[in-house]
């Protein structure tokens, strides 16, 4: 319970900084997915006229892809840093090690769900009917957070050895993006590549969000399975990683 309100401490001290000075404050969880969901809609639609790719409304499923990705690529450039942008409090407070990570993910996390209200609004505007489907979009939500945490884990300790790390992760999320069905979906993948794309761990967690929107049916077992076996994988493994290093981490940060 210590633990819990010192991470509701510090998750709420980093969104008083993101935002303080700002403007627009709060508005820009919702601005920066909607620009970019708006930009890829224009290339795609209005410039390309790719009307076969994806699903329709356009729109809305590019936000239903591109709101969890932007928390991914947030929640990694910041989780992987955590040790060494707070490396004073990191030494001097008697805390977890691993809650100056876990607080950067759930920061990004509470941004995510700030922007929820775009994805709301967009459905209502396009009279978009969901099924019960949708409950798959709260499962997709643990999931990911799951997800990140353990690649947080992971990666933070890395970054601390080598600094480089966050040029590697920098190119790797740009790869990513174009590897994961954002701007389109699985079904657009030729049918002998769509095994592999269940390789990438977004894969599967991606579909989930969309599957209230564009149902799946049976379909969703694959996309489930694959969701929760990265999630928990990554998960263990990032806990294991990070207790076996966090005394050799410690004497470098």
């Amino acid at each position: 319970m210590k633990h819990l309100q010192a991470l509701r401490l510090l998750v709420f001290r980093d969104l008083q900084i993101r935002y303080a000075g700002t403007w627009l404050g709060y508005l820009w969880s919702l601005l920066d997915p909607l620009f970019m969901s708006l930009i890829y809609w224009l290339v795609f639609t209005v410039i390309l006229g790719a009307r076969g790719v994806g699903e329709q409304p356009y729109l809305l499923f590019l936000l239903a892809g591109i709101l969890p990705w932007v928390w991914l690529a947030s929640s990694l450039n910041d989780s992987s840093r955590a040790l060494i942008t707070e490396n004073r409090l990191v030494r001097s407070i008697a805390l977890p090690r691993a809650l100056w990570v876990i607080k950067s993910i759930t920061a990004k996390a509470m941004e995510f769900i700030f922007a929820l209200p775009i994805l709301i609004g967009l459905t209502i505007i396009f009279g978009k009917s969901v099924t019960w489907e949708l409950l798959w979009f709260p499962v997709a939500f643990i999931l990911q957070y799951l997800l990140l945490v353990g690649i947080g884990l992971l990666l933070a300790p890395l970054t601390v050895l080598a600094r480089d790390m966050k040029n590697i992760i920098r190119l790797v999320v740009r790869l990513g993006f174009y590897l994961t069905p954002i701007i389109y979906s699985v079904s657009d993948v030729p049918a002998q590549g769509q095994f592999l794309s269940y390789l990438n761990p977004m894969t599967g967690i991606v579909t989930l969000y969309r599957a209230g929107f564009w149902p799946q049916g049976t379909e969703i077992l694959y996309p489930l399975l694959s969701a929760v076996l990265w999630a928990l994988g990554l998960f263990a493994l990032g806990l294991f990683f990070f207790k076996k290093i966090e005394a050799t981490v410690l004497k470098e940060v």
